[in-house]
Parts: structure tokens; sequence; C-alpha cells
């Protein structure tokens, strides 16, 4: 019954923070610039690395998220890495993200 409780919070707990990933995925520039556009004069605009990587960093972790606290609930030894293995996945994606140059 504990088990359930745990689930259960954990569950009502990660609706807005998944809320927040999926618009950050849909609006990439306006999550970038949420409560800093006081500082600037004009209209900012962040670069499309900046945009690839807020993509890919809210979808990274709407994927790893489920797997890690799933990790921590069911009693599977292996599955106590995947923190390690999402943060490796989030560094080695930045590097490929910004290591790429724009033609455009």
């Amino acid at each position: 019954m504990e088990n359930f409780a745990a689930v259960f919070i954990v569950i009502v707990l990660l609706i807005p923070l998944y809320a927040v990933l999926i618009w950050t995925y849909s609006e990439p520039e306006k999550s970038i610039l949420f409560g800093k556009r006081w500082m600037f004069k004009e209209e900012p605009e962040p670069s499309q690395k900046a945009v690839r990587y807020t993509k890919f960093s809210s979808m990274t972790v709407m994927i790893g998220l489920p797997i890690i606290i799933t990790s921590f609930l069911v009693d599977v030894h292996i599955l106590r890495l995947t923190p390690v293995v999402l943060f490796l996945v989030l560094i080695i994606g930045a590097m490929f993200i910004f290591a790429k140059e724009d033609f455009s």
C-alpha cells in the first residue's frame, strides 16, 4: 500500500513538470526568454543552437525522467545507472549540437 502512495504522489507531482517540458519543447524561444525579457530594450532573438539544445534537453528529460523514477521505485539494480546515462546523453548531445556548423 505504501508503494501505491509513493507512485501516486510522484505522478501527481510530475504532471506540472511534464506540462512545462511540453511547453518548452513546443515553444523553445518563449521558454528560453521566460522571465528575462525585462533585461533587454529590444526583442531578443535566441540562436538556433540554443533553440535546438532546448528542444533536445526537454525531449531527453521527458524520455529519461520516467525511466529514472521507475529505476528507484522498482528494485532492479542495473536501472540505478540511468541518471548517469541520462547525464552523459545530455553532455554528448550538447557537444553535437554546439559543434554543428550553421550553413544557412
